[in-house]
């Protein structure tokens, strides 16, 4: 392996690039560009296209392309060559125009109706914030994507929108505290993904997970992860030979890879990279994913990012650790020593509590997806219920400022392990809380509810935007205060008092929680279809449009697109059921049968017992029945959701009537797949797919 020093971003045009290959003027410019948000001085376009190109070029590119994230959540890109005629050869050119825009058709991707089929053309715009790479010999550069009559299609450009708010907000009320040093505020994120590796040949048998990512029949082996023996265990071989790739293809890229091990159920790894500036960390997770199912493919395995590829063993999510920096490297969520005395922290939390529980809806929105809906609420997922976790000593420090008592430090607390052998540790003054939505973790915020498919774009959208709604209302009341030290008092006893009701520090899996939570009156959004009903709520409309992060006409279509995708996930889910029980499950149940029958009547000629094959053979012929007619049941009720038009229409459809019957179609599967032999299993078991490797 190369030195990770000397190979770490080498496949990236980045500031160390810039600076060296730009004259000095042009490289300020573009830095500040970057750096301060400032508009794009499209004269330096041509230098700066000229300097990539050859950059690229070097790196063996012979292509360039606009690399964006439309509205699928997943990246795209259209390559062009940089080959332009000359005489009877060829020149390798790239122009300022083509760095800066692109043309991709913006009626094929999903539009929410923002595009009609015919309304084709849509541009990409470039993200100077974040920089180009080559992947796959070709030149990438990070784009925004918009439509003819330049409505957002894609996830960033609401991402980057959001950020100048936030950003703004944020500095706006630092500086109320006297931080004049500081020049910029920025969201930072480091998105930890889960996922599982399977063996590919084993993966290529199932339907299921080809066509939906996830199984849709499937019993337990004997052993899954009760004994928590995979979770941070050994890594095998193979897998070690993948993630050993994997940093080297991150690390290429200039992704911070730090953190890999073994996850909780069998064959479920995580991977987790450092922290760095929100847009930049979404690029690098879309990446991320790209490049772990590329490596996954080179070493005979695929990774499975489904957010519940197996039932019955943990799900995949994606946390996505939220915190607010300055340009000079202060991390505004650190709270100090002594967090009591911090009056700064003790604000800004309290506003990330008042804008959590004002938007309950909206984070539980910016996770909402089929896939998903299997994970929440169980094994080491979070529930459905927004809630936040602070710890203890947080709590009791807003506890006192809310009843005007004094709070006493606990100063740190020495963990007496064993005298004299093993060294003395400090204790945190917060535990950590798995079952919690969004947690406070010591620096940052855990938002534990996304999956692991889905682009952090949207989380981080609306993360951003409620919280820089906060900051500018407590900025509003701040400026007219006549004590500012008093004022600042009043508005964190007044916030916590009144959104308190959104902590808490328990089992957020218990039955307690749940009616608890209903006393308190938090939303229960328990699945994507009522969550996506809330998203062009009144209060929703009027915020977004307030900090331009989306027109009332951007999040109607996303939620066309949103539910229009649920929709379709389950009907996919569906249709792959009925042909995988007909082509696979019922032949196979009765071609077990038939030989049972078989024994079973030369057993009974040579007299000898046979209530093992005759009581079997009666069995999967019952469930065989089930199968046959809930598959007709199955296929009726396809055909009715296919038939609707209205978008949530069909998706309440789906939901009501699909996901109940796929559930007992799997109930007879299941029961069946126990009774057959081995040899007679028409696809690889639990046991093959989760111990295969």
């Amino acid at each position: 392996m190369e030195k990770v020093t000397e190979m770490f971003g080498c496949d990236v045009f980045s500031d160390k690039e810039m600076q060296k290959r730009l004259p000095e003027p042009i490289y300020q410019v573009l830095k500040k560009t970057i750096e301060q948000g400032t508009d794009l001085d499209s004269s330096i376009a041509n230098t700066v296209a000229a300097a990539m190109k050859e950059w690229a070029i070097e790196k063996g590119a012979t292509h360039f392309t606009h690399w964006f994230q439309p509205m699928t959540g997943i990246t795209a890109e259209k390559h062009d060559s940089f080959i332009t005629p000359q005489g009877d050869g060829v020149l390798m050119e790239f122009s300022g125009k083509e760095l800066i825009k692109g043309e991709a058709d913006g009626s094929s991707f999903p539009s929410g109706g923002l595009r009609a089929t015919f309304e084709a053309r849509g541009y990409t715009a470039w993200d100077p914030s974040s920089y180009a790479f080559v992947k796959d010999g070709s030149l990438c550069i990070p784009t925004a994507f918009c439509s003819y009559g330049g409505e957002s299609l894609d996830k960033k450009t609401p991402l980057l929108r959001s950020m100048r708010a936030i950003s703004q907000s944020a500095y706006r009320l630092i500086r109320l505290f006297g931080n004049d040093d500081v020049n910029s505020v920025y969201p930072t994120v480091g998105a930890e993904q889960e996922y599982f590796l399977i063996d590919k040949r084993l993966y290529e048998q199932r339907e299921d997970l080809r066509f939906c990512g996830r199984t849709l029949f499937g019993s337990m082996p004997p052993k899954g992860q009760e004994l928590s023996d995979h979770y941070y265990g050994s890594i095998k071989p193979r897998i070690s030979a993948f993630m050993k790739d994997l940093d080297v293809e991150l690390w290429r890229k200039g992704i911070l890879a730090k953190t890999e091990h073994n996850e909780a159920a069998p064959a479920q790894h995580e991977m987790a990279p450092i922290f760095t500036t929100v847009n930049i960390a979404t690029d690098h997770n879309q990446l991320t994913m790209e490049i772990m199912k590329n490596v996954a493919e080179r070493h005979g395995m695929v990774c499975l990012l489904h957010e519940k590829p197996f039932r019955g063993v943990n799900g995949s999510g994606k946390h996505n650790n939220w915190s607010l920096s300055t340009d000079r490297g202060t991390n505004l969520f650190n709270p100090g020593k002594t967090p009591s005395e911090n009056t700064q922290f003790l604000l800004l939390l309290c506003a990330v509590i008042q804008a959590v529980d004002e938007n309950q809806d909206l984070l539980r929105i910016s996770i909402a997806s089929a896939g998903n809906d299997h994970r929440l609420g169980a094994l080491e997922a979070p529930p459905a219920i927004i809630s936040m976790f602070l710890g203890d000593e947080l709590t009791e420090i807003l506890d006192s400022i809310e009843s005007s008592t004094v709070y006493k430090e606990k100063g740190r607390t020495q963990m007496e392990l064993m005298n004299g052998v093993l060294p003395c540790i400090f204790r945190d003054n917060t535990d950590r809380n798995r079952t919690s939505p969004f947690a406070f973790t010591g620096n940052k915020f855990e938002f534990r509810m996304p999956g692991s498919s889905d682009s952090i774009a949207c989380t981080n959208t609306i993360l951003n935007t409620i919280v820089a709604s906060v900051f500018d209302r407590y900025c509003d009341r701040l400026d007219r205060a006549e004590d500012f030290e008093q004022e600042v008092y009043n508005l964190i006893r007044e916030s916590y008092s009144a959104h308190k009701r959104i902590i808490f520090n328990g089992d957020g899996y218990s039955e307690e929680w749940k009616q608890e939570a209903a006393r308190r009156g938090l939303l229960n959004l328990p699945d994507t279809v009522t969550a996506f009903s809330h998203y062009c709520d009144e209060k929703n409309v009027a915020m977004f449009a307030k900090y331009g992060i989306f027109s009332q006409t951007e999040l109607r279509s996303r939620t066309a697109v949103l539910v229009d995708n649920y929709s379709k996930t389950l009907l996919i889910e569906a249709k792959t059921a009925l042909s995988m029980i007909r082509g696979q499950i019922l032949p196979a149940f009765s071609a077990y049968a038939v030989t049972l029958c078989q024994s079973a009547a030369c057993k009974q000629s040579a007299g000898l017992s046979h209530s093992y094959e005759t009581e079997t053979a009666e069995k999967l012929a019952s469930l065989s029945d089930e199968l046959y007619k809930g598959v007709g049941e199955l296929e009726q009720k396809i055909g009715m959701a296919a038939s609707l038009n209205e978008t949530f229409e069909k998706a309440i459809c789906c939901r009501d009537m699909l996901i109940p019957a796929l559930e007992h179609l799997r109930e007879s599967v299941d029961a069946g797949e126990i009774l057959l032999a081995e040899d007679y299993l028409p696809y690889p078991s639990y046991k093959d797919l989760l111990f295969g490797i």
